[in-house]
């Protein structure tokens, strides 16, 4: 017989302090604003100091807890600092979201060596990064942690219209999930990603002023609302989710199976 209740599932994040990259738009605005929602304390990272500061109000004004960081995910020094200033700010990072991501939209052999160095380092060198400093921390107190790695179902799929390096970063971000969950299952560090599909975003909504309603062509014909992805992120960042490492979740309705 199980010494787990029925059913065992918690969201409760209380006591919990998570870091998201990517935090001035998009999904990882909503990120910070879920994990606050649920009693974690959030670093919300970013380049635009000014929306870090509108969101850190809005966080607030709801009853959540929440410091704004500066962080250039292409720059060592900076996502140093960053992990610095959370720390001292509201204690030793337990969560770490790793969104920030940029695409290319241009066919390989266009793309000028200053967007394949920021794409690279964007989309994986510096989320490898942050991980790696995270998990230093975490292991020298012995505390558990859970990170959930933002990925792509273009890591899965590509149709050779452009985006291509995107695709390989977003492919290796899953296998980083993959590798860093066996790395770090001893220390009870978790490493999960998520795969989304076409969601609606500052991007998303930039393309389809550029191209038209691309997402005609998706089996339900829509693109996804950000919120579909809350209950993805809390689980993998939850209690609930202790005996999953190294799984990379598709929420992409169908989208990466045509």
């Amino acid at each position: 017989m199980s010494d787990f209740p029925i059913p065992n599932f918690t969201i409760d994040l209380s006591g919990q302090v998570a870091l998201v990259t990517g935090c001035t738009s998009g999904l990882g605005r909503r990120f910070a604003r879920v994990l606050a929602a649920a009693g974690a304390k959030v670093a919300i990272t970013g380049r635009r100091v000014g929306r870090l500061e509108e969101l850190a109000k809005e966080i607030e004004s709801a009853g959540g807890v929440s410091v704004p960081i500066r962080i250039d995910m292409t720059d060592t020094d900076s996502i140093l600092a960053a992990v610095d200033a959370a720390e001292q700010a509201l204690g030793t990072i337990t969560i770490l979201v790793n969104n920030a991501g940029i695409p290319d939209a241009q066919r390989a052999h266009k793309m000028s060596l200053e967007l394949i160095n920021a794409v690279f380092d964007t989309n994986l060198r510096g989320p490898f990064i942050l991980s790696c400093e995270v998990a230093k921390r975490l292991i020298n107190k012995k505390l558990p942690g859970r990170m959930v790695n933002i990925s792509s179902i273009g890591a899965f799929t590509y149709d050779g219209n452009g985006a291509a390096l995107y695709s390989i970063t977003k492919a290796g971000v899953a296998r980083m999930t993959e590798a860093l969950s066996v790395e770090w299952a001893r220390f009870n560090i978790n490493v999960n990603a998520i795969a989304p599909g076409a969601f609606s975003s500052e991007m998303m909504d930039g393309m389809v002023q550029r191209i038209g309603e691309f997402y005609q062509m998706f089996p339900r014909k829509r693109l996804g609302d950000p919120a579909q992805l809350d209950s993805t992120l809390l689980y993998l960042v939850s209690p609930s989710s202790e005996f999953v490492t190294g799984t990379i979740v598709k929420v992409d309705d169908g989208q990466g199976t045509r």
